[in-house]
């Protein structure tokens, strides 16, 4: 997408402080568009990549809020945010999630019982992942249908790490999450709002990484700014009545068109 493609819109990105939504955030920001970002805690992150978006985008390009989105009373706090401040609210990037690593730091090598695992952490995990994404989306789309226009990208991955041995609840938790998206757009079809789902398609150096990974490993990781060129497609007029998909981002091709490069990203059902 060009630079300024989005100029004039306006982005929530959940989770924006690092890994996906860092580099999400980042790549809206530069294609013109306001760009609230949320954590749960950890404000020094969320600002370090609001003062690094104004050095390279201008002043004020994106928003930190502290916000703990597995609670409706700061989705809708979000949600309000971006309208007060930015007078509209075209685009939704459910990002936030919980990963493995709340279960294990040795998930990738050791997979984890499903009947050993902490009840909490197994709460937390689809609190986050399932939970959060529904409350976000129902404060986000009263306000979208309102405007006639609107987009909600829920960040999913791989259908074999959802069915992997040792990937509960994680891999549960994104399963659900991709029935949301399906069921979403089939309710929202014909207003304007749009639903789909994108994945790296592999794993990403995000901080659902655990420390003690391997060098070996860690140099097989995605870098998080492949989600950028279909994210911003999504986000776009563009993609006008494409709903209902999963994309994957390593699929998307930069030796053809746009449009070409969406058909090859888009995952077959």
């Amino acid at each position: 997408m060009e630079e300024n493609s989005l100029s004039g819109r306006v982005a929530i990105v959940t989770g924006g402080g690092r890994g996906l939504g860092r580099a999400m955030a980042l790549g809206l920001a530069r294609a013109g568009a306001h760009v609230v970002i949320t954590a749960a805690r950890g404000r020094s992150e969320i600002e370090a990549v609001a003062a690094e978006a104004s050095q390279g985008c201008g002043k004020d390009r994106v928003l930190p809020v502290l916000a703990d989105v597995t609670q409706q009373e700061d989705c809708g706090r979000v949600v309000d945010t971006a309208v007060e401040r930015f007078g509209r609210l075209d685009i939704l990037v459910n990002n936030a999630g919980r990963g493995m690593k709340y279960v294990s730091d040795s998930f990738l090598t050791e997979p984890t019982k499903f009947w050993t695992i902490d009840p909490q952490i197994w709460r937390m995990v689809i609190d986050t992942n399932v939970n959060e994404p529904f409350m976000m989306a129902r404060c986000a789309v009263p306000v979208m249908l309102k405007a006639g226009w609107g987009r909600i990208v829920n960040i999913s991955m791989n259908h074999e790490t959802m069915r992997r041995r040792g990937f509960s609840p994680y891999g549960p938790s994104k399963a659900a999450l991709d029935s949301e998206t399906i069921i979403w757009a089939q309710e929202l079809a014909g207003t304007g709002v749009t639903v789909n789902a994108l994945l790296p398609g592999g794993a990403t150096l995000t901080g659902m990484i655990p420390d003690g990974v391997s060098d070996a490993v860690r140099s097989t990781l995605l870098d998080p700014a492949v989600m950028i060129p279909p994210l911003l497609w999504l986000a776009s007029a563009d993609s006008d009545g494409m709903t209902g998909h999963r994309y994957v981002a390593t699929r998307w091709r930069r030796d053809c068109s746009i449009r070409e490069a969406a058909e090859a990203a888009r995952e077959q059902s």
